[in-house]
């Protein structure tokens, strides 16, 4: 069925997230917490997994572009489900979230839309 979408499937057992979700979102949370703390700006995140990683998109562009309230209810649905402070939601994602900021749907995230 996926290759007549013009998809490849993957094997995955059944449980939250499945597998890219469970490593992507993680990924996403740890970048937001890194900009939080002081140790890189949004753009030079986003260029050291572009350029380190060989990623197309960097983790806080990929953000906006999910949208931070689905990154949000992502890592809350995780963190509830699973009990592991491994999905514990970033303060600062939580406080951009409040305060509408949700990446390219409303023209603000960690980057600026116009």
């Amino acid at each position: 069925m996926a290759t007549t979408l013009g998809k490849t499937a993957i094997t995955a057992g059944n449980r939250p997230g499945f597998v890219v979700n469970r490593i992507l979102v993680p990924m996403i949370n740890e970048a937001i917490l890194v900009f939080q703390e002081g140790l890189a700006s949004v753009e030079d995140i986003d260029a050291g997994m572009r350029l380190g990683c060989n990623q197309p998109i960097g983790p806080l562009a990929l953000a906006d572009l999910i949208g931070l309230d689905t990154v949000l209810a992502i890592l809350e649905a995780f963190y509830d489900g699973f009990n592991d402070s491994k999905y514990r939601p970033a303060p600062l994602l939580k406080e951009m979230v409040s305060a509408g900021y949700l990446g390219r749907k409303t023209g603000r995230g960690f980057h600026a839309y116009a």
